[in-house]
């Protein structure tokens, strides 16, 4: 009788990661790209931009109520989302190109999650030490009153840090100094409430937690990555045939060793615990933090730099056979790049275009069609329309309606005796209409007589216009 061996387990439970300080030209890339992106985070919905009495200061708004983007002096009205979307579409084609050149640089620099786990890490830090003082920590199964507080501490300041993070956001949606007055005396909307909830939620358990396992599991990005590089992007990798056999390895020791001497640095101090000399790996987000250890290392032995950089798979044959690597630009400017930032150019240029040629007035024109026309007692037929005006000037605007097509239709206003109406500053107005045809007259006893509406702004002169049709009674066939 044999015993019964239980299946293996197709789960693996997350060993913490405990990154060693680091410093070196990549750290501190890392260092000011982290704290420009927290910069424009945190302080971009305080900027006031002076758009006149009526209209919002905030220099960035995303007002949904009035459905309405501002952007400094760039005003985006829901009807032009494609702004938005071409927007997107540049976002998409530049992760596209940087990837390209040069591996998941985004991932490794300025990715959310990214910067908010390096912020968390250094406040870890900062409160239990590097590497070997979180790992005595880490390891000490009883907790103490010293640990329990280093780790009240660490999550104290982990959770200002992510109700910050929701709050900022929140601000992006609503004057920033009212929103922050509501929410300190309670009388915010809910929705407020409820989003830095889960913001800092979010952030409190995505970079004080699961920091790498976001990037692994969740994000899809890594599965996508290798579609967009070759063999001449640059990315993070060994130079085994430079570094192989490593000294500290077993093997004969009469064969020449290589400039690795196992020391471990380039792993002590990955973000995702991954070891670089074993090759190309799907965590790898190519931050270059194993390119500093190993740089640090390299010349305190006497070694050149280099063992562990930015490089590119098509050099490895070249340096095997004691060439020198490509230049660098030759990498970068490539056909597929080229190609990339083209595409990225011509959406941008089809988006400035846009944005300068856009009109500053626009009407619609919606025929009212129950009834769809109405024989007033004289034997006139009417029509109605309802006539939407957009006013994107900082002032109110008078503008004229008029009609254009068979002479014998006219044109009456609901409301107003006259054919203009005054339209507030930067925003849209109904305005219902009537168009009467004669009794006798074509329009009126043809099925459709097509015409034109035209509206005027009587300040300037710019004018805007919509086809629409008239329906008769229908007795000339």
């Amino acid at each position: 009788m044999t015993d019964h061996v239980p299946p293996p387990s197709l789960y693996a439970a997350r060993e913490p990661i405990f990154p060693r300080r680091v410093s070196g030209p990549f750290r501190n890339l890392k260092w000011v790209i982290l704290a420009v992106t927290l910069g424009i985070y945190y302080l971009v919905p305080w900027l006031r931009w002076d758009r006149g009495p009526e209209l919002p200061n905030q220099a960035v708004l995303l007002d949904l109520a009035n459905r309405r983007f501002y952007f400094f002096w760039i005003e985006i009205w829901s009807h032009e989302f494609y702004f938005v979307a071409g927007l997107l579409i540049m976002a998409g084609l530049g992760l596209f190109l940087f990837t390209s050149a040069l591996g998941r640089v985004w991932c490794g620099y300025t990715c959310p999650q990214t910067v908010w786990t390096d912020l968390f890490i250094l406040v870890e830090r900062w409160v239990e030490g590097d590497r070997n003082a979180r790992l005595r920590l880490h390891r000490q199964k009883k907790m103490t009153a010293y640990k329990l507080m280093l780790l009240l501490t660490k999550w104290t300041l982990w959770l200002v840090i992510a109700v910050g993070t929701g709050g900022a956001w929140v601000f992006y949606f609503a004057d920033a100094p009212t929103l922050m007055m509501d929410l300190f005396i309670g009388q915010a909307a809910a929705v407020a409430y409820i989003t830095v909830a889960i913001l800092t939620a979010t952030t409190f358990v995505f970079g004080g937690f699961m920091r790498e396992q976001i990037c692994i599991y969740a994000c899809p990005w890594p599965r996508i990555q290798a579609a967009m590089m070759d063999e001449d992007t640059l990315t993070v990798a060994y130079r085994d045939w430079r570094g192989e056999p490593r000294k500290h390895s077993q093997g004969a020791k009469s064969e020449p060793m290589g400039d690795c001497i196992d020391c471990m640095a380039c792993v002590n101090v990955c973000p995702m615990g991954i070891d670089i000399r074993d090759g190309q790996q799907m965590e790898c987000i190519t931050c270059g933090l194993c390119i500093d250890a190993c740089d640090d290392v390299m010349a305190r032995i006497g070694k050149p730099r280099g063992l562990v950089d930015y490089i590119a798979l098509s050099d490895e044959t070249r340096e095997r056979a004691g060439a020198p690597p490509r230049q660098v630009w030759r990498h970068i400017f490539r056909p597929r790049t080229l190609f990339y930032t083209a595409l990225w150019g011509s959406v941008g240029v089809a988006l400035i275009v846009a944005l300068f040629i856009r009109a500053e007035i626009e009407m619609t024109v919606a025929a009212v069609r129950n009834p769809t026309f109405v024989t007033l007692s004289d034997g006139s037929i009417r029509n109605t329309y309802d006539i939407r005006l957009r006013n994107k000037n900082n002032e109110q605007r008078l503008f004229r309606i008029s009609l254009t097509g068979d002479p014998a239709l006219r044109i009456q206003l609901e409301g107003t005796p006259y054919g203009s109406v005054n339209v507030p500053t930067d925003t849209s107005f109904l305005q219902r209409v009537y168009v009467i045809a004669p009794p006798g007259s074509a329009p009126a006893a043809r099925d459709r007589t097509d015409m034109r509406f035209w509206v005027e702004d009587l300040s300037t002169g710019d004018r805007a216009h919509n086809d629409s049709s008239f329906n008769g009674a229908g007795d000339t066939p």
